[in-house]
């Protein structure tokens, strides 16, 4: 009883988290959501370092224009 128990995960548990994630969620959607928190670091990084140069440039949308009869 005079054991500590630690919080650190061993691989084994790693992976078995991971492949529950998998069944419930699907492997497009553990994608979708890698990317989109890759991408949110990245803008995050270049907007505390005040650099513009890394964006793109930005394209106004396109204007749809009624035609009259």
């Amino acid at each position: 009883m005079d054991r500590v128990l630690t919080a650190a995960l061993s691989f084994p548990d790693i992976l078995i988290v991971i492949a529950i994630a998998m069944i419930f969620f699907g492997g497009k959607k553990i994608g979708d959501l890698g990317k989109g928190l890759g991408d949110g670091i990245r803008n995050f990084k270049t907007a505390m370092k005040g650099d513009d140069t890394g964006d793109a440039p930005r394209k106004e949308p396109d204007k749809i224009e009624s035609k009259k009869s």
